[in-house]
């Protein structure tokens, strides 16, 4: 053993491994680092008006804009859809304050709070889940962001369009387009680096610079059409149930645009001040900044039906039109190509807090969670970025099979995930978290449950996939019975309540340790954490429990003094 540990790899392994508390055992080194230990006084500095500025921010990209084109498309009138996704955003705002409550109470990363509802080892499926689809979307919104910087390119090269094409046909993209792309992806990497508790400048920038370009290019679209088009006066093309249904999937749609956000939103109000800075700061936010831009779509692509015959939806198409008009050919003048570069910067710099916020943090705290040992955020942010280069986005985003509904019906999975850690902390513990045991591999301890997987989350978890799978299997184009379609419908609903549910009965019926018997939320007592053995304040394992936990206290207290030690590298 003495040789394994003067051996080269181990010494490499130990260089490369990051920041960690000192005392720790080896199965402990894989449960914690700096960056999923509970967020210390110190790096708690997001605000209310940060979490503003965050969804502001947020709520301004190409997929909010065009969130309504296929509810008019599908039947529905521009006032119907517009009220479709007033409604989808507010229920996804009430999901995303009852996750965040979690995180800005305890302080604490979705890889954590999951551990004590599916198991200390159990958790690292969810989360390998969350990591893989966030890489996955972190390449397609990075290919997004290269069509804004093709046509930003455009506005001031006009020749840009005919760059001549080096790449072969089989690669499924031109070089241009690539260039653009691999523009955007390495423009994107150093937004990476900073700490989470830092990043919240860029979205405040963004809030401040994004917004206004928005109503620019609505007003711009307005004036050249001479008014707001015919869309705004188009009625409903389907009525009765057809009308009913098509409402209801366009209120699901707007809450499955969300379902990777509500799953990993204590991400970000971990770093709260206080937990009522992520509650209505993100409860009104959410679906006033969604509905806004919407609402803006709607009415450029309104007028786009004015100046070019059809409506247009895209708007990186719409800004290629005004650089250079399809049915005359004519390029437009200096002004006009300056409009266009700031509008279209302003989308990339959307596209690119979207990246951030929604993929690339998601990605490197998951990932943190997988390896914490040689893993913090920073480099998983930067393997998320070096997966979403190396997949390439272009051949999913152009083939036909369906990917973009591969992508969308994941919230299948992901709603019951959410209802397990819902139902786990509102219903069965109360609101009660013994931080210090969601770190701890002991056998004793109330979250290692068997082997460390929590058999009833595993259940209710399963159980909320399969109300809706055959209805997946449809929404990918297989025959399936219209009663199966009908719950897919509502499968994010239906994932998450019976997920919820069946969790809730699996408790009541075989109940776990460490719960309380009233709401009793214990994190204002958290302050610099140490989860080492035997360190101050530790509570001994035996001594855990179902029941109402009242010893907490000493438990969370101030560990003033618990240095950290620099094990490896910070990067």
């Amino acid at each position: 053993m003495e040789k394994i540990r003067e051996s080269k790899v181990a010494r490499i392994a130990n260089k490369l491994a990051v920041t960690s508390e000192p005392g720790l055992t080896n199965a402990q080194l894989m449960l914690t680092n700096f960056d999923l230990k509970p967020v210390e006084p110190e790096r708690r500095q997001w605000g209310a008006w940060n979490f503003v500025g965050f969804w502001i921010s947020d709520s301004f990209n190409i997929n909010t804009w065009m969130i309504s084109s296929a509810m008019v498309t599908n039947g529905l009138a521009w006032w119907q859809s517009w009220i479709c996704v007033w409604l989808g955003y507010s229920i996804a705002a009430c999901f995303i304050c009852l996750t965040g409550r979690i995180g800005a109470t305890y302080h604490i990363s979705f890889p954590v709070v999951s551990r004590a509802s599916f198991g200390i080892w159990g958790s690292l499926w969810p989360v390998f889940n969350r990591a893989a689809m966030a890489c996955i979307w972190y390449g397609v919104q990075s290919w997004i962001g290269g069509e804004c910087v093709t046509l930003m390119i455009r506005s001031i090269w006009t020749k840009y369009e005919d760059v001549p094409n080096h790449m072969p046909a089989s690669s499924g993209t031109n070089t241009r387009d690539f260039a653009s792309f691999f523009l955007f992806w390495l423009c994107s990497l150093p937004a990476i680096w900073f700490p989470v508790h830092k990043i919240r400048h860029l979205f405040t920038a963004k809030s401040y610079f994004v917004p206004p370009a928005g109503i620019a290019f609505f007003i711009w679209s307005i004036v050249r059409a001479h008014g707001i088009g015919p869309i705004v006066h188009q009625p409903a093309t389907i009525s009765g149930s057809a009308l009913a249904w098509g409402i209801i999937l366009g209120i699901m749609s707007s809450i499955a645009n969300f379902a990777t956000l509500i799953v990993n939103d204590p991400d970000f109000a971990r770093f709260a001040v206080k937990p009522r800075d992520a509650l209505w700061s993100q409860l009104i936010t959410i679906p006033v900044g969604f509905a806004v831009t919407s609402f803006i779509g709607i009415i450029v692509s309104s007028s786009s039906a004015v100046i070019y015959g059809q409506p247009i939806w895209n708007p990186l198409n719409l800004l290629s039109y005004f650089l250079v008009n399809p049915n005359t050919g004519a390029t437009a003048n200096g002004p006009a190509r300056f409009g266009v570069f700031i509008i279209s910067f302003a989308f990339a710099l959307a596209q690119l807090g979207t990246n951030i916020a929604a993929n690339s943090v998601s990605a490197g705290t998951d990932m943190t969670a997988l390896l914490p040992r040689w893993l913090n955020i920073r480099r998983g942010g930067y393997i998320c970025a070096a997966v979403g280069l190396a997949m390439c986005p272009w051949n999913l985003l152009s083939t036909t099979n369906n990917f973009t509904t591969y992508l969308s019906a994941y919230s299948v999975f992901l709603s019951s995930i959410a209802g397990v850690i819902i139902s786990d902390y509102y219903f069965v513990r109360r609101g009660y978290l013994q931080i210090r045991d969601l770190y701890s591999a002991r056998k004793t301890s109330p979250y290692f449950f068997t082997f460390g997987f929590h058999w009833r989350g595993y259940t209710a978890y399963i159980c909320g996939i399969l109300i809706n799978i055959v209805g997946f299997v449809g929404a990918i184009g297989k025959p399936v019975p219209k009663g199966a379609t009908y719950i897919y419908n509502l499968n994010f609903f239906c994932g998450f309540i019976v997920a919820s549910g069946t969790y809730y009965i699996l408790c009541r019926l075989s109940p776990i340790p460490a719960c309380s018997e009233r709401w009793m939320e214990v994190g204002d007592e958290i302050r610099n954490v140490s989860v080492a053995y035997g360190a101050e304040g530790y509570q001994d394992d035996t001594q855990s429990g179902s029941g109402d936990e009242v010893g907490i206290k000493g438990d969370e207290e101030n560990m003033a003094g618990v240095h950290e030690r620099k094990v490896g590298s910070n990067f």
